[in-house]
């Protein structure tokens, strides 16, 4: 369990970026990237209240795929409770990130980019995460990679050249205290539990589902972990490309302690906006208290010893 109070959980808002038009020039996707940041940043040009956290979906900085993954891959070097020199990091996508995030003065979490680690030469998925500083504050490793076969639709394998990450992962803004996992992190519930109970008030999945489990799940998995953990939960895709070879799902969206959708978006490009009301997470955790009533003599409580 977290051995740290986490802060205080203050109303503030969310932009989710469902960044379209991603394509094989990593240079031109992050500079779209930066633009849609901006963007959101402004509120949609004074339309929206400025977000005090912005969300790019996973992959944002190069084509979906285990042919990609190698190809656009990155070398971080982040190690958790050290710090950090962005300005010597070997990583373009993170430079771009520090920067928008201390240039627009907002929490960001940059999506996930596919990572090289140098010592091992091992690929992740991995989604990085910074402060109105510009500072690397954490990275999650997706965690269960997504492998799938579903015949006669989809047959997808991450594994075949990513590697799993080993480790849970969450950060403290000055409203809340947020948790992290990619995609198909999201079907594993121990993840979001373990997070909720490490005092994560919002859980926050870039991701991309397909057009085969996209409308079978996507909203479906989100409101359960939420209503499971009574916290606010989201999931940020990538907007759909038919011209690509991997269509994500889109619907971007947010979703309520109660598991109530607040916020979402369809297909296209789009940035999504929420207000995240910490009222809603108090009321939901007095009115149905199942955070004092589980019952750890009875099964186990899966946060014990993480």
């Amino acid at each position: 369990m977290s051995t740290t109070a986490a802060p205080t959980f203050k109303p503030f808002n969310l932009a989710l970026i469902q960044l379209g038009g991603v394509g094989t020039d990593k240079a031109a996707n992050l500079r779209h990237a930066r633009e849609m940041i901006k963007k959101a940043a402004s509120g949609d040009g004074g339309a929206k209240p400025k977000p005090d956290l912005i969300v790019l979906p996973e992959c944002f900085n190069s084509l979906y795929g285990h042919v990609h993954f190698p190809v656009y891959a990155e070398t971080i070097g982040y190690t958790p409770g050290q710090p950090y020199d962005v300005d010597a990091s070997e990583s373009e996508s993170v430079k771009m990130l520090s920067a928008a995030a201390k240039e627009e003065g907002v929490w960001l979490i940059g999506g996930s980019i596919p990572e090289r680690e140098a010592d091992t030469g091992k690929f992740y998925n991995t989604a990085t995460a910074y402060s109105p500083k510009g500072e690397l504050v954490a990275i999650h490793r997706k965690v269960h990679l997504f492998d799938i076969d579903i015949p006669g639709k989809i047959t997808f394998k991450e594994s075949q050249v990513l590697s799993p990450g080993k480790t849970l992962n969450k950060f403290d803004t000055d409203f809340a205290r947020i948790g992290l996992g990619i995609c198909y992190d999201v079907r594993f519930p121990e993840l979001a539990m373990i997070s909720a109970r490490q005092g994560c008030h919002v859980l926050i999945y870039p991701a991309a589902f397909n057009t085969t489990t996209g409308p079978l799940h996507w909203e479906l998995l989100q409101r359960a972990r939420a209503v499971d953990n009574q916290v606010y939960f989201s999931m940020c895709s990538p907007a759909r490309d038919l011209q690509q070879s991997y269509h994500a799902w889109g619907h971007s969206m947010v979703v309520d302690p109660m598991g109530k959708v607040i916020a979402g978006t369809e297909e296209q490009e789009d940035i999504v906006y929420a207000h995240i009301d910490p009222k809603v997470f108090e009321e939901a955790r007095a009115g149905i208290p199942v955070t004092t009533q589980r019952r750890f003599d009875v099964y186990p409580d899966v946060s014990k010893g993480v």
